[in-house]
C-alpha cells in the first residue's frame, strides 16, 4: 500500500475503518474494498454475481474486478450512505463535457470530481470538444468522500 499511497492523508483514509474505502489502483491490479467487518461481507460484496471477491490478507480488504467498480459504489451508499473513493487522476487534465455528462463513479480529469455527472458547472469554459483533455501532467491518486443526500 505504501508504494501506492505515499501521501498520509489518503493512508490514513484507508485505514479509518468506519466508512468503506473503495480503492481503484493502476491495471491490471484488482480494486480494493475495505468496509467495516460484518457477517456475510463476501455474499454482500458479491451481489449474486457468478465470482466472489478474494480476501487480501496484506491490505486487510476485499479484491474485486474493475468492471464491478460503479456497482460496489453504489452497493456501499445504499448500505452505510457515504463512502471513499480512491483513483487515479491526471493533474493536468482539463474537465470537459464528458465529465459533466458522466453517469458512472470513474473520473480521471483534473477536477478530481468535482464536476462528475453534475452538469455543466457554470463559469467560463471553452468546450472544445465532448472530449477534451490534457493528459501531459503526472498521475497521482485523488480521495473523493462521496455521501447520500
Amino acid at each position: 500500500m505504501s508504494q501506492d499511497l505515499s501521501d498520509s492523508h489518503l493512508k490514513a483514509i484507508w485505514r479509518q475503518g468506519q466508512i468503506p474505502a473503495i480503492f481503484k489502483r493502476a491495471k491490471p491490479q484488482p480494486v480494493l474494498v475495505r468496509i467495516p467487518f460484518a457477517e456475510g461481507n463476501q455474499e454482500w460484496l458479491r451481489n449474486d454475481r457468478r465470482s466472489k471477491p478474494k480476501w487480501n490478507g496484506q491490505y486487510k480488504a476485499w479484491e474485486i474486478p474493475t468492471v464491478w467498480f460503479d456497482s460496489v459504489i453504489k452497493l456501499a451508499l445504499r448500505r452505510y450512505r457515504e463512502a471513499y473513493v480512491i483513483q487515479l487522476y491526471r493533474e493536468q487534465q482539463k474537465c470537459a463535457p464528458a465529465c459533466w455528462n458522466a453517469e458512472g463513479f470513474h473520473c480521471e480529469c483534473s477536477c478530481m470530481g468535482a464536476n462528475h455527472g453534475g452538469g455543466h458547472p457554470g463559469g467560463n469554459w471553452y468546450e472544445v470538444s465532448e472530449t477534451f483533455a490534457v493528459s501531459s501532467g503526472e498521475v497521482r491518486y485523488s480521495c473523493r468522500h462521496l455521501r447520500v443526500k
